[in-house]
C-alpha cells in the first residue's frame, strides 16, 4: 500500500513537469498545451478511501524479516498414555535435523573410556599416538634452497650472516636436548598439539586352515607280455588292418543312400516342432500383450462390470435395469446368427458362442464356433470353422476343453482345445452314422459305468441319439423316436403311417440323469426316460406329455433350487412355468413376440429370464411380481436385429445375449434383480440352497390351492407384460 508521501511526491512531479514543457526552450514564456494537460490528468492517482494516515515515524520504520531453525508446523504438546505409568505423558518434538548418512566407523576417542583401557591394556608406548609437527629443514637444505632462489651476488653478502645463525641455532638444539629428559621424567605421555587424537580398532576373522582330502583307489590290473616281432607278423597286420578298412568303408556306402534321407527327415521334423513351439509361446506372449492393451482401452468398463451398482434401484421397489457392458463380435461371423450360448464349466469368464441361421431359406456353406473371454473383447480366443451351421454346442462339466457341437447338415463334432481347433477329434460319419435334419441341441451326459464320456443330441428328423467316445470313433444309439399321439395317416402307397415329432430342444433333469424333457415343433413337451427306449411305432412311451404350447418349443430350462419346476419358452409368445407331472402349467407369461429363449437364474429360486424377436430382454422375479416381469429393456434396435439366445454367468450378476447379427452382448443387472433371500436373525448355520427352495415353495403353495376338480384356464392366468 502506498504512502501519502509518495502521492504527494508524485503530484509535485507532475507539476514540475507541466511547467517544464509549457515553456520554450530559451524563453520563459509560457504557451498553452491542451494534450499535455490532458495526458498528465488522465494519469493522476487517486488516494483509496480506506487508507491509513500514518506518521513519518511510522513510514521511516524498519520492519525487519527473521530466519529461525524451528519448525512452526511440527505438532507441539503431544502425549501418549504409558501403560507402565499409568498416565500420559508428553512426547519430545521432532528434531529439525534430518540424517542424510549414517555411518558407524571403527575409530575411539583417545579420551573415551573404552580406549584408555585399551592404552592401559597394553601399555603405553605401543598405543601412544602423536601427532608430530612438520619436520623442519636442515640447515644444509635451508643454504640449498637460498642459493637456488637468490643469484649468486647476493649470495656471498649473506654468508657471514648465516653463519651467526647456524651458532645461534646450534645453541638452542643443546639447549632442548637436555629439557627432554626432564619432561620425560615429569610424565609418560607427551602434550598432542592435534586435539582429535584417536585409537584405530580393527577385527581380524580367523582363517580356516587348509586341509587335504585323500581318497584311495583300486590300482589297475597289470600284466605281462612277451613275443618275438618279425618281419612277416608286421606285414600281415597292416594286411588285416586294410582289409578291415575296406570292408568299413563299403557299409558306410551302402548305408549313405539310407542314413540322409532319414536325416533329412528328422531334420525338417525338428524344425517344425521348432517352429511350433516358437509360434506357440509368441502367440501366447501376444495374448497377453493383447489382453493388456484391451483392459487399458476397455478400463471404464471394467471398473463398471466389477464395482458399479445403480443407485436409482433404492427408489425403486419393484423395478430393475440392465447396465450395458461390452459386446463380443467376429468379423467372419458378422452376417451369421446366434444360435448357441453356454458358459464354461471352470472358467467363469470364458463362454462359447454358435454361430449359424435359424432360418430354413438363409443357410450359409459354412459355421463357426468362438470362445470368447471378458479379458479381451475385441478378438476369440478360440475359433472353430464348421462346413454347416453350428446350431448348438455344449462344454463338458468335468473336461472344460472337450467342446461337442451340433451342425445343420446332421453330424456333430467333437473338438480338444488342448489339441488344436484345426481338427477334429471325433466326427459323425456316413448316411447312416448321423441326424437326417439339422441338430437343434446337444447335451453332454454323465460318464458310463466304463468311464466312457458320452453326450446326447436331438435333431429335427424326431429322434434322439446317444453317441459314446469311443478309442477311435463314434458309437451311436438311438435313445427313442419321437412319435405323436394322433390318428395314424394314410400314406401314398395306401399303407397307414405313424407322424413323427420334430425335435427342438432337450434339458436332462438336474438330479435324475435319466429323466429329460424333450420340445417339439408341434409344441409338444414329451418327459422321457433313457432307461428304456422305443423305436418302433405300435410302444410309444413317454413318462408325461405336455401339451405346451401352439408353435414350436424354442427353449426349456430346469429351476436350479426345485427339480421338479421347469420354463418353456415358443414362438407362441409365452412363457410358461410347468411343476413335474402336473398338465397344466402354473404361472403364463405373455411377452407381445416370439420368445427364443428362456433362462432361471443360478442365484434366485424366483428369478428367470427371457428374450424376443423385437430386441427386448425380459427378467421376471415371481417373488416381487407374479403378473409382470421387473424390467423390460431394449438391447437392439426391434426394426434391424432380433435377440436369439440368453445365457446367466454362474458366479458374477451379469447376463450375456445373442442377436442375428453375430454380435452377443453382456448386461450387469442391477441390485433390484438379483435380491437374494436372507437368513433370519435367530437361524444360524442354515443352508442358503435350502431358504431359496423353501421361498419358491411358499410361492407356489398359493396356486397349488385350487378347488377340486378345477383347472387353471390359461385365458385368465395369462397377463400381459406392457
Amino acid at each position: 500500500m502506498a504512502s501519502p508521501a509518495s502521492f504527494h511526491s508524485l503530484e509535485s512531479d507532475g507539476s514540475d513537469l507541466r511547467s517544464s514543457a509549457m515553456q520554450k526552450p530559451g524563453k520563459g514564456e509560457t504557451v498553452d498545451n491542451d494534450e499535455f494537460d490532458s495526458w498528465v490528468k488522465a494519469k493522476q492517482l487517486l488516494k483509496p478511501v480506506d487508507q491509513l494516515d500514518l506518521t513519518e515515524a511510522e513510514l521511516g520504520e524498519e520492519v525487519p524479516k527473521l530466519l529461525s531453525t524451528e519448525n512452526r508446523h511440527l505438532p507441539r504438546n503431544l502425549v501418549i498414555y504409558n501403560f507402565r505409568e499409568g498416565a500420559f505423558l508428553p512426547v519430545p518434538p521432532p528434531e529439525n535435523t534430518v540424517t542424510l548418512l549414517e555411518f558407524e566407523g571403527t575409530s575411539l576417542h583417545k579420551d573415551c573410556p573404552e580406549a584408555k583401557e585399551q592404552i592401559a591394556r597394553k601399555g603405553t608406548d605401543e598405543l601412544n599416538i602423536t601427532l608430530d609437527k612438520p619436520t623442519e629443514p636442515s640447515p644444509e637444505e635451508e643454504e640449498a634452497s637460498r642459493k637456488s632462489e637468490t643469484p649468486e651476488g647476493e649470495e656471498a653478502e649473506r654468508e657471514e650472516g648465516e653463519e651467526g645463525e647456524a651458532d645461534a641455532e646450534a645453541q638452542e638444539q643443546e639447549e632442548e636436548a637436555q629439557a627432554a629428559p626432564e619432561e620425560e621424567a615429569a610424565g609418560p605421555n607427551k602434550k598432542l598439539t592435534n586435539q582429535f587424537n584417536f585409537c584405530e580398532r580393527a577385527a581380524l576373522t580367523i582363517a580356516n586352515p587348509t586341509r587335504s582330502v585323500d581318497t584311495q583307489t583300486i590300482p589297475p590290473p597289470r600284466s605281462t607280455f612277451g613275443a618275438s616281432v618279425l618281419q612277416w607278423v608286421i606285414y600281415d597286420s597292416y594286411a588285416e588292418d586294410y582289409q578291415q578298412v575296406l570292408r568299413e568303408k563299403e557299409r558306410e556306402k551302402e548305408k549313405k543312400p539310407t542314413m540322409h534321407k532319414r536325416d533329412e527327415r528328422s531334420r525338417k521334423d525338428d524344425k517344425a516342432k521348432q517352429a511350433e513351439e516358437f509360434n506357440k509361446r509368441y502367440l501366447q506372449a501376444a495374448q497377453i500383450i493383447e489382453r493388456m492393451v484391451n483392459q487399458n482401452i476397455y478400463d471404464e468398463i471394467a471398473q463398471d462390470y466389477r464395482y458399479w451398482e445403480d443407485p436409482s434401484d433404492e427408489f425403486r421397489e419393484e423395478e430393475g435395469t440392465l447396465l450395458p457392458l461390452w459386446k463380443f463380435s467376429y468379423e467372419k461371423t458378422k452376417k451369421m446368427c446366434v444360435t448357441d450360448l453356454c458358459f464354461n464349466t471352470l472358467y467363469y469368464d470364458l463362454f462359447a458362442v454358435c454361430f449359424g441361421s435359424l432360418d430354413f431359406m438363409k443357410q450359409g456353406n459354412e459355421g463357426a464356433v468362438c470362445l470368447f473371454t471378458i479379458k479381451n473383447p475385441s478378438f476369440p480366443d478360440y475359433r472353430i470353422s464348421t462346413e454347416s451351421g453350428a446350431m448348438c454346442c455344449d462344454i463338458h462339466p468335468k473336461y472344460p476343453y472337450l467342446v461337442c457341437i451340433g451342425l445343420y447338415d446332421g453330424n456333430v463334432l467333437v473338438y480338444n482345445l488342448q489339441v488344436g481347433t484345426k481338427e477334429p477329434v471325433y466326427m459323425s460319419h456316413g448316411v447312416n452314422g448321423k441326424h437326417s435334419e439339422a441338430v437343434w441341441e446337444i447335451k453332454w451326459g454323465p460318464d458310463m459305468q466304463d468311464g466312457e464320456i458320452n453326450f446326447y443330441s436331438v435333431s429335427g428328423d424326431g429322434r434322439v441319439f446317444n453317441w459314446v467316445l469311443m478309442q477311435n470313433k463314434l458309437a451311436i444309439t438311438t435313445i427313442i423316436s419321437l412319435f405323436l399321439d394322433v390318428d395314424q395317416v394314410g400314406g401314398p402307397d395306401g399303407s397307414s403311417i405313424k407322424l413323427k415329432g420334430c425335435g427342438m430342444c432337450m434339458v436332462f433333469h438336474p438330479t435324475n440323469p435319466e429323466l429329460f424333457l424333450v420340445g417339439t415343433e408341434e409344441g409338444y413337451i414329451f418327459k422321457c426316460s433313457t432307461a428304456y427306449s422305443s423305436n418302433t411305432q405300435s410302444k410309444v412311451r413317454y413318462l408325461m406329455t405336455y401339451y405346451a404350447h401352439y408353435l414350436p418349443v424354442h427353449r426349456m430350462d430346469y429351476n436350479k433350487f426345485n427339480s421338479n419346476i421347469f420354463a418353456s419358452c415358443s414362438g407362441d409368445w409365452r412363457v410358461k412355468i410347468w411343476e413335474d407331472m402336473r398338465p397344466e402349467p402354473l404361472f403364463i407369461f405373455d411377452l407381445g413376440a416370439s420368445v427364443g429363449d428362456v433362462k432361471w437364474a443360478p442365484y434366485s429360486s424366483t428369478v428367470f429370464a427371457a428374450v424376443t424377436t423385437e430386441g427386448k430382454v425380459f427378467v421376471f422375479d415371481l417373488n416381487v411380481n407374479k403378473y409382470k416381469a421387473i424390467c423390460i429393456q431394449a438391447v437392439v434396435s426391434k426394426k434391424k436385429n432380433k435377440l436369439s439366445r440368453i445365457a446367466f454367468n454362474q458366479k458374477l450378476p451379469f447376463i450375456i445375449v445373442g442377436d442375428d447379427k453375430g454380435t452377443t452382448i453382456t448386461l450387469k443387472l442391477s441390485p433390484n434383480l438379483r435380491i437374494k433371500t436372507k437368513a433370519p436373525k435367530k437361524a444360524t448355520g442354515v443352508d442358503v440352497h435350502q431358504l431359496e427352495a423353501q421361498k419358491l415353495d411358499r410361492l407356489l403353495s398359493l396356486v397349488r390351492e385350487l378347488p377340486e376338480g378345477e383347472l387353471v384356464k390359461e385365458t385368465v392366468s395369462t397377463v400381459a407384460s406392457n
